[in-house]
């Protein structure tokens, strides 16, 4: 299955029901994050994660909840840069071109 973010607004009004509603979010199997969007919302990220059951404990634990938007992630891939080219001029070859190489200057 693909990881998936469900966003959830649930009424917060109290510290002790917003930590209540993120230890529901995050004792759901397949959760790996939970985090707060503004100040009514929780993103939730993971595998396999049912939002149904999510919405039905958060309601039982805290209150009004309501679904905002289930969806995929989508994994950021990193990009690839063509390979620079780089020049390396050896200033002696045309300083010296007509003199002779030094002969404290050796390949």
């Amino acid at each position: 299955m693909a990881k998936q973010k469900i966003v959830v607004r649930v009424t917060m009004n109290t510290d002790k029901k917003s930590r209540k509603a993120l230890g529901i979010a995050v004792s759901l199997n397949g959760v790996e994050s939970a985090s707060f969007v503004g100040s009514d919302q929780i993103a939730v990220t993971g595998e396999g994660i049912d939002s149904v059951k999510l919405a039905t404990l958060l309601r039982k634990g805290v209150g009004y909840t309501e679904l905002v938007t289930v969806g995929n992630v989508e994994e950021k891939k990193p990009e690839t840069k063509p390979a620079e080219v780089t020049w390396q001029i050896n200033p002696y070859d045309f300083y010296y071109n007509s003199y002779g190489m030094p002969s404290y200057y050796v390949y």
